[in-house]
């Protein structure tokens, strides 16, 4: 069965981080592909503004079109708002019967992952690979819920930590700052062109 990781996201922008992750992944762990799927409405991020999907999305693919083991997914594009990661990925488990899928997630996230729609399911059936966010946080996973922390199924992945956020960026951008550094320089040039976030 063909090894695929999850990165769900706004990606709004997409930035270096998003791809050193990714990479890093393809490159580290059994994941033969890392695709990109960007998520039009997270239920917990319901008053943030975005941009477009097609324009996410065409950032995504500009900033993932040298690396062929990175891909983009609009699966949740066509599902009914607000997205549910459960949801998602089911309808991409009947598209893709012969593939396993995992879910990729930052320490962060592990600690409210109990309160995730059918969060036992996608324990049961998925690994998850989770990558650390800040230094301290690197030698255990922090909160969550004994049953999650303890569950064979998490994968403990020691990817670099690179603190770039989308929301410093769409920031930092509109205050004038030079932010070019942070952006692969396909997404840079699309984003300048387009006149995003100022």
């Amino acid at each position: 069965m063909k090894q695929i990781g999850l990165f769900f996201g706004s990606f709004n922008p997409v930035h270096q981080g998003h791809l050193i992750l990714a990479n890093y992944l393809v490159e580290e762990t059994a994941l033969e592909e890392v695709w990109f799927v960007i998520t039009p409405q997270s239920p917990f991020k319901q008053k943030q503004r975005l941009l477009d999907n097609h324009h996410r999305l065409a950032m995504v693919e500009e900033a993932i079109e040298d690396y062929p083991k990175l891909k983009s997914s609009t699966v949740e594009f066509g599902l009914p708002a607000p997205q549910y990661t459960a949801l998602s990925v089911a309808h991409l488990k009947e598209k893709h019967p012969e593939t396993q899928f995992s879910l990729i997630m930052g320490q962060d996230h592990l600690k409210s992952f109990h309160k995730w729609y059918n969060y036992e399911e996608l324990l049961q059936g998925h690994k998850i690979y989770v990558y650390p966010r800040m230094p301290e946080e690197r030698p255990a996973i922090k909160q969550p819920k004994p049953e999650v922390a303890q569950h064979p199924h998490l994968v403990l992945v020691n990817a670099p930590v690179v603190e770039i956020s989308s929301s410093y960026i769409r920031k930092a951008h509109k205050a004038g700052k030079n932010v070019r550094p942070l952006l692969p320089p396909a997404v840079w040039k699309y984003m300048d062109e387009m006149n995003f976030y100022r």
